[in-house]
């Protein structure tokens, strides 16, 4: 295979930080290649340097053989670079072609301001037609489900005849259907020259879709490696620098009593139906189900961010009223949301504003003591900053996981509800999270974990519930609880011959 990207001994330093400390890789044309490494170990500042983003301090870029002396956005999208991101970046108002074309209309009286729309709308018909996905240029972006919106941004980088496609974490809301089309693309664009450098904490996916991995530890090469000569245990050694013998290191803790019973509740927008569970102390029970099956609209309705319609709650015996979130708190519940970036921080404050917000409740401030609590939970959570007035929104996606915990952690909470607590996040910072869950209920609290990572739900529940369509169709005991039988359950449905029938069963 042809090199056609090199990026070599890549050095880049921000103030009290050292980013990359001479880096390199290498991709060949029509390769899949996978960058790996924790969450700050410079993966995304490696790639704002071939973006443009940043300028390196040493090192040097080479495209096709030829070595680029200046790269700025407008620069890299000119030599072929596109990034599909995590966080999808489409203007939902307008249509899909706007989108794939946007700043690169194409006008019969560009003087006038004059767009031709007939061949817009001809030229995305044709790269969708191309990529095989079922999207017509004409739908407005906000109508469509989140895998359509990603294949718009590949469709993009397709319209700027990118030569080189980086996907940052493309499938962490992705049903598995839609991770299948995904890799069909990929596949497609991989056999049509492009070469594709794949960011990803599912080391599942990087076996599956990889050709090469190239690993990088604290801003450091690591090393570059053939994915087929390798196995999931030697990237992690890589990748954290030891060695994790026990991916899901589950406590054995016996439950106690029942602290939160819900009986038939139903949410107001009727996406929750007659949803009936209990959660005992010192209890993991897992969530399952499908994208879109209610999961979160469940976990919602319990913290109070949703209106509930009908049914009860009980906390330890005693019924409650929960009407909003405030209510929630004082009866002892969070919620680690699935959205840290929206609803879990606010990211132009500080790590330290993050993480002492749950105390902004007394009327005067302690300073000294919030500047104490937020050490703790840095040093805790090993929060990765170099001090605690960093920006939030600077870190990355694990290290702002973690201040969302650590908001919560700094409450008396008894019931902890974590949607999706590891999305986005590599091995070594899940393995931790892992481990403050099991502290948790040593301490006697108990969890409500939603997951949509099969193996995390199998090796950290005591008890599974599975939802298909706002109802909660099954319950699954720890020992008798697989992949299968939760698939099954989250099929089977919430209608039969145009008539709601409710599906519940416990499957030994």
């Amino acid at each position: 295979m042809k090199e056609f990207l090199k990026m070599e001994n890549i050095h880049k330093r921000f103030p009290g930080v050292y980013a990359l400390k001479g880096i390199n890789i290498s991709v060949n044309k029509g390769e899949v290649h996978a960058l790996l490494g924790e969450n700050g170990a410079g993966k995304s500042t490696l790639m704002k340097v071939l973006g443009g983003v940043h300028k390196q301090d040493e090192g040097s870029i080479y495209i096709n053989g030829e070595k680029i002396d200046f790269i700025d956005p407008k620069k890299a999208t000119e030599l072929g670079i596109a990034f599909v991101h995590q966080e999808l970046n489409l203007a939902e108002s307008l249509t899909v072609a706007e989108n794939m074309y946007m700043g690169r209309l194409p006008y019969k009286n560009e003087l006038l301001g004059i767009v031709d729309y007939k061949k817009l709308y001809k030229d995305a018909n044709e790269i969708l037609e191309e990529l095989g996905v079922n999207i017509n240029a004409n739908n407005l972006v906000s109508e469509l489900p989140t895998a359509k919106k990603q294949m718009i941004e590949i469709a993009k980088s397709i319209s700027q005849k990118a030569k080189v496609i980086i996907f940052d974490e493309p499938t962490t809301s992705l049903a598995n259907n839609d991770v299948e089309t995904l890799f069909r693309v990929i596949n497609k664009l991989k056999n049509d020259g492009v070469s594709i450098i794949y960011i990803s904490h599912r080391l599942k996916e990087i076996f599956e879709i990889c050709d090469r991995a190239t690993i990088m530890r604290d801003g450091a090469y690591i090393g570059c490696c053939d994915v087929k000569e390798v196995s999931q245990k030697d990237l992690i050694k890589m990748m954290v620098g030891r060695e994790l013998n026990d991916l899901f290191p589950k406590v054995t803790v016996t439950p106690g009593d029942i602290v939160l019973e819900c009986k038939n509740i139903e949410s107001a927008n009727g996406e929750i139906k007659n949803a009936s569970f209990n959660l005992r102390k010192g209890e993991i029970i897992g969530i399952s189900g499908l994208v879109g099956s209610g999961r979160t609209e469940l976990v919602r309705l319990i913290f109070g961010a949703d209106k509930m319609s009908s049914g009860s709650i009980a906390i330890n015996g005693k019924q409650v009223t929960i009407r909003n979130p405030i209510d929630a708190i004082n009866n002892k519940i969070c919620l680690i949301t699935e959205d840290r970036k929206k609803q879990g921080l606010c990211l132009p404050l500080s790590v330290e504003d993050n993480i002492t917000m749950t105390m902004l409740n007394k009327s005067i401030l302690d300073k000294k003591k919030m500047k104490e609590i937020s050490i703790k939970y840095k040093d805790l959570l090993k929060i990765k900053t170099h001090n605690l007035e960093t920006i939030a929104g600077t870190l990355s996606g694990g290290n702002q996981q973690k201040i969302v915990i650590a908001k919560w952690l700094n409450t008396n909470s008894d019931i902890f509800i974590f949607d999706e607590p590891t999305k986005g996040i590599d091995v070594g910072a899940k393995s931790e999270i892992y481990n403050l869950m099991n502290d948790l209920v040593k301490e006697g609290k108990s969890i409500i974990m939603i997951s949509s990572e099969m193996p995390e739900l199998l090796g950290m529940s005591d008890r599974v519930y599975v939802m298909c369509e706002g109802r909660i169709t099954g319950e699954l005991k720890k020992d008798d609880c697989t992949q299968e039988k939760i698939m099954e359950l989250a099929t089977i449905g919430g209608s039969l011959n145009g008539k709601e029938v409710e599906f519940k069963a416990v499957i030994s």
